[in-house]
């Protein structure tokens, strides 16, 4: 693999801008539980794996209260029953970091919403782009009990953070999308850096060069394994991607998602026990969760819903959006029916099919598989053997066909990609 060719030095630059603790102890059963998984894994006896447990729990700061919060469900360490809606936001205002220079307001730069499905046959992420024009209810101030901001209209989205927290984005998702979502994360830089490094690097293909002198950041074509402060330019960047647009950077985004989907799903990372517990130290440092999620076996039972959906019902999709104004400010609007189609779908936990392409910051990797054909799932279980003289399986062939669920297409404005796809980056060598 190449190295990145990124024009800062050990300490970051200043990044130029878009736009203690009382911990929770978790059920004693799902310490004892997780401590000794933990200790059979590293072969280093109990005590040590009660130490590392003790480090992570002990490392979850205060939680933040969403309306309907169940802050006080014990989830237990199988995987959780039902659904589940997670917004995640990354903020841009550096977690007060000098090295990030004078940031300003803070701006929900990343909104995110992960949705899994009922069944855990599923899972969709829908990327809300940050100049999209919603309107955001009232919302409570996290600095002052019993004062909260007014409602607005025609504001762009990534403002809903500076308007109450973490809970604003939270408020304004579920008025959009007709969602309940009970779980919340918020991420900074310098998390995004952290959780690169502890899952030692995502792999991206870069087709032709990034040159973003808006964040001085520059990669050329080829293949890449990034991590640290590359890894967070990668994501960041906006003018050396597509057409410079905070839609084609969702493209770009969803392209070192898929890749992270693969990497964290893949056998050397869920067999290392210690890449395991860095990824869990540096989610619990960087991150702010929601009351509902600062319990370690909330945390235990969504990962455990997940880890067997196959790559190719992981999706990535860009909340359908067109250019439009409010206020004299550009940005994007929503397109209903699009937008109606894809929520609907969610709602009654229908499987997803994406008509339109992967998006103007990526193009389909020249050297990937024969398109329609998602990258084999590392965890996923082996196919039956239909080679000659191979013993046949009496359970499968007296076991009933399941008829599978209607798979809704999208209209084609609704762009994406699902973690099997392999895509690379559409730079441009003179952006910003």
């Amino acid at each position: 693999m190449s190295t990145p060719h990124s024009s800062h030095g050990s300490t970051p630059s200043p990044l130029a801008r878009h736009g203690q603790l009382r911990v929770a102890r978790p059920a004693s059963f799902v310490l004892k539980m997780v401590a000794a998984s933990l200790a059979v894994l590293l072969v280093s006896g109990l005590s040590v794996a009660a130490v590392a447990i003790h480090n992570v729990v002990s490392s979850i700061r205060p939680g933040v209260a969403l309306p309907g919060d169940d802050a006080g469900s014990t989830r237990g360490v199988d995987a959780i029953e039902g659904g589940v809606n997670l917004l995640l936001v990354g903020s841009d205002s550096g977690g007060g970091n000098a090295a990030y220079g004078e940031r300003g307001a803070e701006l929900n730069d990343v909104t995110m919403l992960l949705h899994i499905s009922e069944d855990h046959e599923r899972a969709t992420v829908v990327s809300f782009p940050r100049d999209l024009f919603v309107d955001i209810p009232a919302c409570p101030d996290p600095e002052a009990a019993g004062v909260g901001f007014a409602p607005v209209t025609s504001q762009k989205l990534n403002t809903a953070l500076s308007r109450g927290g973490l809970a604003c984005p939270v408020i304004a998702i579920e008025e959009l999308t007709g969602l309940d979502i009970p779980f919340a994360a918020k991420i900074e830089f310098d998390g995004v850096i952290a959780m690169s490094n502890a899952v030692g690097g995502v792999p991206v293909c870069v087709a032709t060069p990034i040159n973003d002198r808006q964040i001085s950041f520059k990669l050329a074509a080829g293949e890449h394994t990034l991590s640290g402060f590359d890894a967070l330019q990668f994501l960041r960047s906006r003018y050396g991607v597509g057409d410079g647009s905070d839609l084609t950077r969702i493209s770009n985004q969803q392209q070192f998602l898929s890749s992270l989907v693969r990497t964290l799903k893949a056998s050397e990372t869920l067999s290392n026990p210690v890449k395991l517990y860095g990824i869990a130290t540096a989610a619990v440092q960087n991150l702010e969760f929601s009351e509902s999620l600062r319990n370690v076996d909330t945390m235990v039972s969504i990962a455990m819903a997940l880890k067997d959906i196959p790559l190719e019902e992981v999706l990535f999709v860009k909340y359908p959006s067109g250019a439009g104004a409010s206020g004299g400010q550009s940005g994007v609007v929503p397109i209903p029916d699009a937008a109606d189609a894809l929520f609907a779908a969610i709602q009654a936990d229908q499987p997803i099919g994406l008509t339109g392409g992967t998006g103007g910051g990526t193009v389909v990797d020249p050297n990937a598989q024969a398109p329609g054909q998602a990258e084999p799932d590392p965890s996923a279980p082996p196919a039956p053997s239909s080679e000659p003289g191979a013993t046949p399986d009496p359970s499968a062939s007296a076991a009933p066909e399941a008829t599978a669920p209607t798979r809704v297409e999208l209209p084609s404005v609704v762009e994406g990609q699902n973690a099997g796809q392999q895509t690379c980056t559409a730079g441009q060598a003179a952006g910003g």
